[in-house]
């Protein structure tokens, strides 16, 4: 049995969920292994972000986000609306501002994105994807997307991949 380990490096897009497909460089991690039969965990630590695979739809609006993804920050829209003001929903509380403003150029704006918590919740944080003869199992029309469903500010993200088996 083995296991590799590897980071892919992103970049979100401030005021609206970041859709990142990260199929390619998870195949070419997958490659890098040299295990053929297992699983591949693809991961986000952040806890305002998730990783899902769905049919990839190709057609693109004007801001370059394919149209199942808008179709998806639309009905997210109306099932967990976007935080906009302070009191918009129980958290953040006084305590939780005063522990993010221990952090290195947070701000408290920083900490109204309750909506992305909470969408991150109903998508998850992983997928795992069988891995069979050296391939991700996806079918023919399944891509792997890492989504930021924080608004507020352009950030450093990370997805982790583990693969594991032999």
């Amino acid at each position: 049995m083995s296991v590799y380990r590897r980071t892919i490096k992103l970049q979100s897009r401030d005021h609206m969920p970041c859709f990142h497909n990260v199929t390619d460089e998870v195949k070419r991690i997958v490659e890098e292994s040299g295990i053929k039969d297992g699983i591949c965990v693809v991961y986000s630590h952040h806890t305002t972000c998730s990783v899902i695979t769905q049919e990839c739809s190709h057609d693109l609006n004007f801001f370059g986000r394919e149209y199942l993804q808008m179709d998806l920050i639309e009905i997210m829209e109306r099932i967990i609306p976007t935080c906009r003001t302070e009191g918009q929903y129980h958290h953040p509380g006084p305590k939780h501002i005063e522990f993010a403003l221990t952090f290195p150029d947070e701000e408290p704006k920083g900490s109204l994105n309750t909506d992305a918590h909470l969408r991150s919740c109903f998508f998850g944080r992983s997928e795992t994807i069988v891995l069979n003869k050296g391939a991700l199992s996806l079918g023919d029309f399944g891509f792997i997307y890492f989504i930021d469903w924080d608004q507020v500010r352009e950030r450093a993200r990370e997805c982790e991949v583990q693969i594991i088996g032999e």
